[in-house]
C-alpha cells in the first residue's frame, strides 16, 4: 500500500512538472509609450517592449499574457501579484531595487530636453528658472527634473503623450523625456515640427540607473536568471536585432539617436 501511494505521488508529480512550466506568463506592459509600447487603431498592443516580451516568452517556451497597467501603478501592482513581471521601459535604479529586483538591462538611451525652436532660453538649471517642464509622474525623469532644475517649476503627467499634448499647446515651456522617445513619437512628427532638442545629453547613475530591465518581485530568483538568459539569448540568436531593427535604425541596447 505505502509503495503503491509512493508510486501515485511520483506520477502525479511527473504529470504536474510540464504542466506548471507552461503556466503564462503574466506580463505588466503600459501601452502608452510609442514607439516602446503602443496600441494600434484595432486596441491591439504593439512596440518594442511588446515584441521583446513575447520574444523573452517564446525563448523560455513559455505563454505570454500582457497585462495592461498605468505607469505610476507598475510596481504595486507587480507587489500585488496581478502579473509576474515588468516589460515597460522600466529604469534600473537604486530606488526601485530597494522594493524590486531587476533582470540585467535590454536597452540603455540618455534623456534630453525638448522646447520650440525659438525658446530664447537654455536648457539649464538657470535658463530653466521660473519655467514649467513637463515630466512622466514617477518615472526617471521627475527624479532627474526634481534634482536638477529646483528653480523650476516640475509639471507631471500620467502618461508621455500627454506631455507632449501640453507642450504643443504651449501649457509647458519645456519637456524632458528619453532622447529617443522624444526623436521617435515627437520630433519626427507634425506636431513636432517646431520643437527641437534643448541642450545635450542627461546622463544621472542616480536617478537614471545603469539602463533599462525587466522588473520582478523581490526574491523571485529563479525567474529573474530565467529572464537574463532569454535576454542574452536573443542578442546571440538575431531575434534582439530583428525586433531592434523593426523600430529603430541603430542597435538601443547601448546606443544613442543617430541625430545626436
Amino acid at each position: 500500500m505505502l509503495r503503491r501511494t509512493f508510486l501515485t505521488t511520483v506520477a502525479a508529480l511527473m504529470l504536474a512538472t510540464p504542466a506548471l512550466a507552461a503556466d503564462p506568463l503574466r506580463i505588466g506592459v503600459e501601452g502608452a509609450y510609442a514607439p516602446f509600447s503602443y496600441k494600434e487603431a484595432d486596441g491591439t498592443l504593439a512596440g518594442f517592449d511588446i515584441d521583446i516580451a513575447k520574444g523573452l516568452c517564446k525563448q523560455m517556451q513559455r505563454e505570454c499574457v500582457l497585462v495592461e497597467q498605468e505607469w505610476d501603478g507598475m510596481i504595486p501592482a507587480l507587489k500585488a501579484r496581478k502579473f509576474d513581471a515588468i516589460v515597460a521601459s522600466m529604469s534600473i535604479t537604486e530606488e526601485r531595487k530597494r522594493q524590486i529586483d531587476f533582470s540585467d538591462k535590454y536597452y540603455q538611451t540618455p534623456a534630453r530636453l525638448v522646447a520650440r525652436k525659438d525658446a530664447g532660453f537654455a536648457g539649464t538649471p538657470d535658463g530653466l528658472a521660473g519655467k514649467r517642464i513637463g515630466v512622466q509622474r514617477g518615472a526617471t525623469h521627475q527624479c532627474y527634473a526634481e534634482k536638477t532644475f529646483p528653480k523650476a517649476e516640475i509639471v507631471l503627467y500620467a502618461t508621455q503623450e500627454e506631455v507632449f499634448r501640453d507642450l504643443v499647446l504651449g501649457r509647458i515651456d519645456a519637456e524632458l523625456s528619453d532622447s529617443l522617445i522624444s526623436q521617435e513619437s515627437f520630433l519626427s512628427k507634425p506636431d513636432g515640427a517646431d520643437f527641437a532638442f534643448l541642450g545635450g545629453d542627461h546622463l544621472d547613475v542616480e536617478c537614471y540607473g545603469e539602463g533599462v530591465g525587466i522588473a520582478v518581485r523581490k526574491g523571485d530568483d529563479q525567474l529573474r536568471e530565467a529572464l537574463n538568459k532569454a535576454i542574452a539569448a536573443i542578442r546571440e540568436n538575431g531575434t534582439y536585432k530583428e525586433i531592434n531593427d523593426k523600430y529603430f535604425p541603430f542597435d538601443i541596447y547601448g546606443g544613442r539617436p543617430a541625430s545626436n
